[in-house]
């Protein structure tokens, strides 16, 4: 039996909210943007006023207002969307428990179950659609298919507030010319290489022998031939499933370039404080830290360790990763942006192979005494205690924090 698989697009989301949610912005072009002074000054979101001028996604704020004098900027509110993207999934869960999340605003939907009582997965898409625009103020472009790689490629054909379906009997006609980047799983990088073969569209894609793009893409390049071809049979998982949880990280745009290791290891260590809170709180263990750097230019590079133990201990983690900061930057040029993350998590329960070299004892006391500090942080809040390197001014932005769980499996 074939499913019927739904991909649920809330479209513009940030500037739909904030459009909903004051409506003297409706009918002006409208974009959501970051912080200027925090130098998170570039395009979030826009509006299909604004789309007009031309204006993108991830554009400097200056250049936006170039095209576009008459463009309104909004500060992003994380909480409302938060809270929109809950209450569209609960309009989901009327229909289905299989609602896999991919980010906050897009949603799979396997109604295969809910077929034979609420009628086709069209009729359900556009009850669905206009449930969003009654009970929530949003519009949804929905596609509809019976996998879900040709679901979330139906949602993006037509926009905004619309249902595309791409039934299984025709869709080498619906969609096999459209260009090979339009179909997930065909990046910037991915879409380069197939160009240098020749292969433009997603007919193309789907008639190329296998043996080629393995050789140049490996297992990545035999997967895209399958999705072309429809033969996606991954599961839209349900609604209370957790992806495991693969990394934790935190990084951020400074609010003035840093010039030396001394301002990079304050920035370094304040980052490592939420990632130690975090690692507490679902009770896992780093194997190692990972460190994105990025310079004034805008250029960045990625660097990753082990660590000798497995632990979660705030100032050893913030010292390992800073220690691969020194032995691997180059000072070229200032530095922007820091991004540390802990990786290869374990339960802080498993237990670990030790050797004759590494100190467990100071790992140990060490975990200890931070976890007081995380019980004084708990009673009276974030920064009731801290390192006295972080009491000065280490050109850490002002703009408050909002945690995001991404679908990836990536706390941030």
């Amino acid at each position: 039996m074939d499913r019927t698989i739904l991909h649920c697009d809330m479209n513009n989301f940030y500037a739909s909210v904030e459009c909903m949610l004051d409506m003297s912005l409706r009918g002006h072009p409208v974009a959501v943007g970051g912080d200027v002074e925090n130098r998170h000054g570039i395009i979030l979101a826009k509006n299909y006023e604004a789309k007009k001028y031309g204006i993108q996604t991830g554009e400097a704020l200056w250049q936006a207002r170039q095209k576009c004098k008459d463009l309104i900027i909004v500060p992003p509110h994380y909480e409302q969307y938060l809270k929109y993207s809950k209450l569209a999934r609960e309009v989901y869960a009327d229909y289905t428990d299989q609602i896999e999340p991919y980010g906050m605003d897009e949603c799979w939907l396997d109604v295969t179950g809910s077929v034979g009582i609420m009628g086709s997965g069209e009729k359900i898409a556009n009850e669905i659609r206009e449930r969003m625009k009654f009970e929530l103020g949003l519009s949804i472009s929905a596609g509809v298919s019976y996998n879900k790689i040709f679901a979330k490629l139906g949602s993006d054909m037509k926009k905004p507030d619309a249902t595309t379906l791409i039934p299984k009997e025709t869709f080498r006609e619906k969609i096999w010319d459209l260009p090979a980047s339009d179909m997930l799983g065909v990046g910037r990088a991915t879409e380069k290489a197939l160009s240098s073969y020749g292969i433009h569209t997603i007919g193309q894609l789907a008639n190329t022998p296998p043996e080629l793009l393995k050789h140049r893409l490996g297992k990545c390049g035999v997967m895209i031939i399958q999705y072309a071809n429809g033969e996606d049979h991954s599961p839209v998982a349900r609604q209370d499933y957790e992806v495991p949880i693969k990394s934790i990280g935190h990084g951020i745009t400074t609010r003035e370039d840093l010039e030396n290791s001394a301002e990079v290891w304050n920035v370094m260590l304040s980052l490592m404080q939420d990632v130690g809170h975090k690692l507490r709180v679902y009770e896992k263990n780093a194997g190692g830290v990972a460190i994105d750097i990025r310079n004034c230019e805008l250029s960045h590079k990625q660097w990753q360790c082990q660590l000798p133990a497995a632990t979660h201990s705030t100032s050893i983690l913030a010292k390992e990763a800073f220690s691969l900061f020194s032995r691997s930057y180059r000072w070229d040029f200032p530095i922007r942006s820091v991004t540390v993350r802990a990786i290869n998590l374990s339960p802080q329960s498993c237990p670990q192979q030790i050797d004759l070299f590494t100190d467990y004892a100071e790992i140990n006391r060490r975990e200890r005494i931070e976890s007081v500090v995380e019980n004084i942080r708990d009673r009276f809040g974030k920064y009731a205690i801290m390192p006295a390197a972080l009491c000065r001014n280490i050109k850490m932005p002002t703009d408050r924090e909002i945690e995001l769980k991404m679908p990836t499996g990536m706390i941030s």
